[in-house]
């Protein structure tokens, strides 16, 4: 194989030791959307230590990464992160540790990029943060909350904090508002949520009885006369857990357009809420080197903090 001017050779560090193949590249090679990261390691125009591997082999500290040039097609390109972006994702960053960062995630923005979606949080900030070598979501959000999102900024750190998620040692807690009077006993709902895809591809999560086991805590943390206000904790972590299982129970998140019932839509509109009031307010994790505990809070947004005033005032 002839080697090009502008192939690289990169050494994995201890930082990197673990990363997948194509998750190292993700980061190494910047614009480029992972449809394109799979075909050039499956083409074997990626090689580590000169053998071709595959998408999900494990790098170790020393290894030799062969990277090939790449002239990216505008079509194909992940976007470039546009000023606006770049500074609000560095204004959203709440507390930064030496091996992880939590982010308060803006409404409206994917976690990862794919299915027509140009560029998402991960790789907007990878391209914002271009002194880090290693960077990879710890858990994700809907594209639609708001909220404390955790991110390892390490492989090492990145397992610790996988661990302690799988164990339940991390608690996340959520603040949504949902249409009616939740009663105030109803403290759970466990309804077992399965997974299906409508005719245009969109994915949508239904409660099934042959769906995965599935739990959140709910308490009533303000009870007005149309709407209450919500803390969630999910106790499994399914797709739309909080939003399905709030509607499953009669109560359909305000904004929703999924889930919502045709009372509570007509109900968002008179209120003004544009999008999911579902913000992840609070988020507490093991801290990966020390076991420390770690808490953090992400304020509510201005809109809803403003949808809130007015169903207050509707009475």
């Amino acid at each position: 194989m002839a080697e090009g001017r502008d192939v690289q050779w990169v050494e994995v560090t201890e930082g990197q030791d673990g990363q997948r193949v194509d998750n190292f590249l993700m980061t190494r090679i910047k614009g480029a959307p992972r449809a394109l990261i799979y075909r050039i390691v499956r083409k074997g125009e990626v090689r580590v230590n000169k053998k071709r591997v595959k998408p999900d082999t494990r790098l170790v500290v020393g290894d030799l990464v062969r990277i090939p040039p790449l002239k990216l097609s505008p079509r194909e390109a992940v976007r470039e992160v546009s000023d606006n972006l770049r500074n609000l994702l560095a204004g959203s960053v709440l507390v930064e540790g030496r091996d992880w960062l939590v982010i308060n995630k803006p409404a409206g923005l994917a976690v990862h990029g794919g299915s027509g979606v140009k560029i998402g949080l991960i790789e907007a900030l990878r391209q914002v943060r271009d002194d880090l070598d290693f960077l990879e979501l710890v858990h994700r959000l809907d594209r639609d909350t708001s909220g404390c999102l955790l991110l390892a900024k390490s492989r090492p750190a990145l397992l610790v904090l996988n661990e302690a998620l799988k164990q339940q040692q991390m608690g996340k807690r959520y603040l949504a508002l949902v249409a009616g009077r939740w009663p105030a006993r109803r403290d759970y709902v466990a309804a077992r949520l399965d997974r299906y895809t409508l005719a245009n591809g969109e994915r949508r999560v239904r409660v099934d009885p042959a769906g995965k086991v599935s739990r959140t805590l709910f308490a009533v943390r303000e009870a007005l006369p149309r709407v209450t206000l919500l803390e969630a904790e999910p106790v499994t972590g399914r797709t739309h857990q909080i939003r399905v299982h709030a509607a499953h129970a009669g109560h359909p998140l305000l904004g929703d357009d999924k889930y919502a019932s045709r009372d509570s839509q007509r109900l968002s509109e008179s209120l003004g809420v544009t999008r999911l009031f579902l913000h992840a307010e609070s988020l507490s994790f093991p801290e990966p080197t020390s076991g420390r505990p770690v808490q953090i809070k992400a304020p509510l947004p201005d809109d809803l903090q403003a949808a809130l005033a007015r169903a207050r005032q509707a009475g």
